[in-house]
């Protein structure tokens, strides 16, 4: 059974990066390992996250994502509920770095964490909204951190403007994913994207404040991580990450290569024997 996920970070280099106007893809399809093949992150500057879409909150309450634009800079990010281990490592990453920003949400800025998993219910998005205001303790949070749920149909259309890619897979009830979260300027356009689960505070307080002004920010480098499934039984990662480990490996040793080889060229000795040839 599989119980326990793993994050995998994959730097997406000039050789997987692909140019795409006015944002970045993920490592295209071909090149990513079976299971992860439609997981990534494409940075879709400046596009509109659908107003018109209609989510459940954690009051139980039906609400439109038009709700929340208008006011004040948003951070948005995609998780869901069950997730056992990296969606849960994002959230306290964000809470964490959301707990140093002089900034309270609900004042200077609200976030939207939406559930890309249908099966979650305002319940569970209600426990989870609970158990990260705990730790945040600022008062009126409540009213600007927004726990939602929803249907496939707006679960696809938001993740698909957000440039969210995820991957379900039914013979172990799990989603294959990335993370990031996204600062939206108040009309909810996407300004910026922060990979992983740690985002520097200064960075992160800097992007609010110029999606405030409506700022669309540059496109940035791309760390991924990827949560996939561990076999406890087996004692081992599934055949599909090991091959991702094994990528991982091989680019580790022709980047040390490549150094090294820049390091031999440029060593006193070869300088002189240039030096000696002339």
């Amino acid at each position: 059974m599989m119980a326990a996920f793993l994050g995998l970070a994959l730097l997406a280099g000039a050789a997987w990066g692909q140019g795409m106007g006015n944002g970045i893809m993920s490592p295209p399809a071909n090149v990513r390992p079976p299971g992860l093949k439609n997981v990534g992150i494409q940075q879709n500057l400046n596009q509109q996250i659908p107003p018109d879409l209609i989510f459940t909150d954690d009051l139980g309450r039906k609400v439109r994502l038009g709700d929340y634009f208008g006011r004040k800079p948003l951070i948005l990010n995609f998780v869901y509920y069950g997730c056992p281990m990296l969606c849960g490592e994002e959230l306290s990453g964000l809470e964490s770095t959301l707990r140093v920003l002089k900034f309270d949400i609900g004042k200077e800025f609200e976030v939207i964490t939406i559930s890309f998993d249908p099966k979650d219910t305002p319940e569970i998005a209600a426990k989870k909204k609970d158990q990260f205001l705990r730790r945040y303790s600022r008062p009126g949070a409540e009213r600007g951190w927004h726990f939602l749920v929803g249907q496939p149909d707006a679960i696809d259309a938001v993740t698909k403007a957000a440039g969210f890619q995820y991957e379900y897979d039914p013979k172990t009830g799990q989603f294959a994913h990335s993370t990031a979260i996204l600062v939206l300027t108040p009309q909810g356009k996407i300004a910026q994207y922060y990979y992983g689960i740690e985002y520097p505070p200064k960075d992160l307080r800097l992007a609010l404040v110029e999606a405030s002004q409506n700022r669309i920010g540059n496109v940035v480098d791309e760390l991924l991580l990827y949560c996939y499934h561990y076999d406890p039984e087996k004692g081992k990662y599934s055949a599909t990450v090991m091959r991702v480990l094994q990528l991982m490996g091989v680019a580790t040793m022709l980047c040390l290569g490549a150094l090294l080889f820049v390091l031999i060229r440029r060593s006193p000795d070869n300088f002189h024997g240039a030096a000696q040839v002339r």
